[in-house]
């Protein structure tokens, strides 16, 4: 083979490991390339990782697998969860987490772990049909999981957690993710009545190390160990954010940086009166960003903003309602200072609508990249629950979210820029029905809590996937409520595009006749 030919294969194979592994097979005999066919093909192996959900006796979790049917992708392939290896106890003692909620045994291993790393946890079946199982207890560990072939593009799982009582009582839910190496977490805390964990979860066979810098509203927070903090291969490590600073802010930015390897990282906040979820990471600093689907009985959102660079950014602040863009009154702007947390608490911004944030500079000639996330409040007294919604990509070509049931799951769709349609559909149930779909117009500027198709003699619970058909770029996010003795337990996940399939470059020419 020439260089010709190797320097195609390898700028194809470059770009397909941005989101996965690209399918290449030789030419066919009509002399048509294979590349030029098929611009974009199905990735063909992905990866996820999956925090330890809980701290709590009293936590019931359900994990949730889904893989979208997708055209041209391949005939065979798995997709599967295992529980990670376990932590080691030299590294559980140096950054302070022997405090009563991660303790290990002496012997290297987490409390409750031992002998569980690399069993099989969960496995697809077939793509187009959710798998669940349930997990008791504290002791459920990090998962770390693989899917190849068929299962490989839009592969999707969620956790969902209920606790009944205590520090963290509510509802819990977070996508796992595929390890990367930076994350923006704004809207964590190291306030008294806030207990966050920075959770690091590393899927390889070789260490990572992890620095994790605080910003507050001052600028960076003084942090003792969070340089240099080295996660053990195929194992998941919770850092308490307490022990990393001895300061107490109530808005904090948390990033992750990723000096070698690769770790997939989530936060959980846990909240003394205020029940507890996860905060996903932001999307990448941008200009302009967009918060999904705040739930219409919100009784206080609360925007947190942060700026990784050097210059200060001035934002409009919109909320796109069912009618419309509108301006929340007295919050029009937001200054956001280089290097430090803002936040604004917006209140009952909602009235009884659904809606979306979104941020865009004051000045279009002068974006400044931004991070952002949204605090929502649910409930009254002490029966309030909490969630977030971070800043996100859009749905892109698809996306998907599982876990949605017959009853507590609302889909928010927002086109803040230009009017779209998008096809829903909802898969076939858990354990028994028929996928159906539905196709809607959003309205530029708007939000709609669409009408969710649900599958016919459903059975267990189902997938959603949000596919673009024409227009402007849309956003979405689902809400999932679970009340329980009063409280609104509540969660929201945001459906960014699932990236599953890659761009592979057209070639002008036969492959074969460069072969020799």
């Amino acid at each position: 083979m020439n260089r010709t030919t190797l320097s195609l294969i390898a700028g194809a194979g470059a770009l397909a490991a941005i989101t996965g592994v690209a399918a290449l097979t030789t030419p066919d005999t009509s002399g048509t390339t294979t590349a030029k066919a098929a611009a974009e093909l199905p990735v063909e192996r992905t990866s996820l990782v999956c925090p330890a959900p809980s701290t709590s006796d009293l936590a019931e979790t359900t994990y949730t697998s889904f893989t979208p049917v997708t055209k041209g992708a391949g005939s065979g392939g798995k997709a599967e969860l295992r529980s990670g290896a376990e932590e080691s106890g030299d590294a559980a003692d140096a950054k302070g987490k022997a405090d009563g909620k991660g303790k290990t045994d002496g012997k290297g291993e987490k409390a409750g772990d031992a002998g569980t790393a690399g069993k099989p946890v969960l496995a697809g079946k077939e793509p187009g049909t959710p798998v669940t199982e349930d997990a008791s207890g504290a002791d459920s560990p990090a998962l770390i999981g693989t899917a190849d072939g068929k299962f490989a593009p839009g592969w999707t799982v969620q956790e969902t957690t209920e606790v009944a009582a205590g520090t963290g009582r509510g509802l819990q839910g977070v996508n796992c993710i595929a390890p990367d190496t930076e994350f923006w977490f704004p809207g964590a805390s190291t306030a008294a009545d806030r207990t966050d964990y920075v959770h690091l979860t590393n899927p390889d066979d070789s260490a990572a190390v992890v620095d994790i810098e605080l910003y507050g509203k001052d600028g960076a927070l003084e942090t003792t160990v969070g340089e240099g903090i080295t996660v053990q291969p195929h194992s998941g490590e919770p850092i308490l954010l307490s022990t990393l600073t001895s300061e107490k802010q109530e808005n904090v930015t948390v990033h992750v940086s990723v000096r070698s390897g690769r770790v997939g990282t989530s936060v959980q906040a846990l909240d003394d009166k205020l029940g507890a979820d996860w905060l996903a990471a932001s999307a990448d600093p941008a200009g302009s960003l967009v918060l999904p689907g705040i739930p219409k009985d919100a009784k206080a959102v609360r925007l947190v903003a942060f700026t990784p660079g050097d210059a200060d950014a001035d934002l409009k602040v919109r909320l796109a309602s069912p009618s419309g863009e509108i301006t929340p009154a007295g919050n029009e702007t937001l200054h956001v200072k280089a290097g430090m947390t803002s936040a604004v608490d917006l209140g009952d911004v909602m009235r009884g609508e659904a809606g979306s944030l979104v941020l865009t500079p004051t000045d279009p000639d002068r974006g400044v990249p931004v991070v952002a996330a949204v605090r929502v409040v649910r409930g009254a007294g002490a029966k309030q629950e909490t969630a977030f919604i971070p800043a996100s990509r859009p749905v892109g070509t698809r996306a998907t979210v599982v876990d949605n049931r017959a009853k507590g799951t609302t889909l928010s769709v927002t086109a803040p820029f230009r009017s779209a349609e998008v096809k829903v559909t909802a898969s076939a149930g858990s354990e028994g029905g028929t996928a159906t779909s539905k196709t809607f117009t959003i309205k530029s500027g708007t939000t709609q809590d669409v009408e969710v198709p649900v599958p016919s003699g459903l059975k267990g619970t189902y997938a959603l996937t949000v596919e673009s058909v024409s227009g402007g770029p849309v956003y979405a996010s689902r809400t999932l409520t679970v009340p329980a003795e009063g409280v609104p337990g509540f969660t929201v996940q945001t459906l960014p595009d699932d990236r599953g399939m890659v761009a592979v470059p057209e070639a002008d020419e036969d492959l074969s006749v460069l072969q020799k």
